[in-house]
């Protein structure tokens, strides 16, 4: 296979280095999120456990995700510097301590501390989108990014049911629940290790090579984070991605316990349902990704942008519907269908991004991404009010997202100074920055 960008998406193949590091991308995702989320469908045992109230619930829920945006604003300009194979060994290592640890945590203040300290691995999103733009040509990135970015949430889906299965497992072998769900968070942290590397083992920063190989003109950037930033088209995505993703991490960290008070189910039951909405990211973000890069042949990034805006406000209707569900059926049900607009949202986010400045493509992942994570930051404040419900947090968040997606509406994002066209004629010589 030549070491150039692929024009194609060979799902089943897995020779060569582009699709190599494509599998190896979306599984190290994959596994990210079992250390980042993995601790979410064990609250109520740990709620239990160290006497937490919902105030305290909800600051757990805002750590889980706050450290999550500096990080990836670090880790987007890493990857452009220093490139996304040592980047996210780094982070796959470094983030593993305090998965491992969390299990010494026997107070309130302990536990929010380590909480924040896991959520730097969230920044893993980042070096994900940026690795797989530079394997793949520009027709196809749209339909690459949203593939491997949904599989590997599809690590969300999995951990809701995977962890309190694990904690069951642990308590089989005669631990009590407040010990085990501490032994249970070894496993992702291991995990971890392991593909830390596997990673840096079986993939190069480019189809060309590593960075330090290779002539680092053709894939260094050019642009600072001031020129990158003063497009409104980025914060225009920021804020999308706040609404899709960000409401996604914060689904995350609240479905298990949401279906827990509300409906009365037990852990694992609780843990079934809130997967089923990771479960979407296995076709659902694809979805996304592969429409966007279809409307964008026909009708270029205006196109994409307003496909970007409808699913937002299909998105907030479903939301709607989901926070006046009057029984479990009807919850499930609404919940699948705003999940399907929301991950197809998160798709089509970064079908655009690759294309607002290629040069730049580290710093903007890394703004948009930090975006999605400010939007979970923003709606944990929701859910850890005393005063409203978290059904009545679901219907507020519902209003925003659709409200958000109607402004999109107004954002050309066909001003691009370098289009999809003129991309695909720099692909040779500028793999980074695609």
């Amino acid at each position: 296979m030549p070491n150039t960008p692929l024009q194609s998406l060979p799902l089943f193949q897995f020779r060569g280095v582009q699709m190599r590091t494509f599998h190896l991308t979306w599984m190290t995702f994959f596994v990210c999120f079992f250390g980042w989320f993995g601790l979410a469908p064990l609250m109520p045992a740990i709620r239990a456990d160290l006497g937490l109230s919902k105030a305290q619930v909800g600051n757990t829920i805002i750590a889980a995700v706050s450290a999550t945006i500096f990080a990836r604003l670090i880790i987007g300009k890493l990857c452009d510097t220093w490139g996304p194979r040592k980047t996210y060994t780094a982070l796959l290592v470094i983030g593993s301590l305090p998965v491992m640890l969390v299990g010494l945590a026997h107070d309130y203040l302990t536990f929010l501390l380590f909480r924040l300290a896991i959520g730097v691995i969230g920044a893993s999103f980042v070096i994900t989108q940026f690795h797989t733009s530079m394997m793949f040509a520009p027709q196809i990135k749209g339909t690459a990014n949203a593939v491997a970015g949904g599989w590997g949430n599809l690590g969300g889906g999995v951990t809701q049911l995977a962890m309190p299965l694990i904690m069951t497992t642990i308590m089989g072998f005669g631990f009590i629940k407040s010990d085990a769900w501490r032994l249970a968070m070894v496993v992702p942290g291991v995990m971890m290790l392991v593909m830390a590397f596997l990673y840096y083992r079986y993939t190069t920063d480019t189809p060309e090579g590593n960075f330090e190989d290779i002539d680092r003109q053709k894939v260094k950037s050019t642009v600072s984070w001031g020129q990158a930033s003063a497009d409104v088209r980025v914060w225009a995505l920021a804020l999308a991605y706040a609404c899709c993703f960000g409401m996604e991490i914060t689904f995350d960290g609240v479905a298990a316990l949401y279906f827990f008070d509300n409906y009365k189910l037990p852990e694992t039951e609780a843990g079934f349902w809130a997967m089923l909405f990771g479960f979407m990211n296995l076709f659902a973000r694809a979805m996304g990704g592969v429409l966007a890069d279809k409307v964008g042949k026909t009708y270029g990034m205006r196109g994409k942008g307003v496909l970007l805006a409808g699913l937002l406000v299909l998105e907030g209707l479903g939301i709607l519907l989901f926070a006046q569900a009057g029984s479990l059926t009807m919850a499930i049900v609404s919940m699948l269908s705003f999940a399907l607009f929301l991950k197809m949202a998160n798709g089509s986010t970064y079908a655009i991004v690759p294309f607002v400045n290629p040069k730049a493509l580290g710093i903007i992942s890394g703004i948009v991404g930090a975006g999605g994570n400010i939007g979970g930051m923003l709606m944990g404040f929701l859910f850890k009010s005393q005063n409203i419900s978290y059904a009545q947090a679901f219907f507020y968040i519902g209003i925003g997202v659709a409200l958000t997606g109607g402004l999109l509406f107004l954002i050309n994002f066909a001003k691009a100074s370098v289009t999809e066209e003129s991309a695909s004629a720099l692909a040779p010589s500028l793999q980074s920055a695609e």
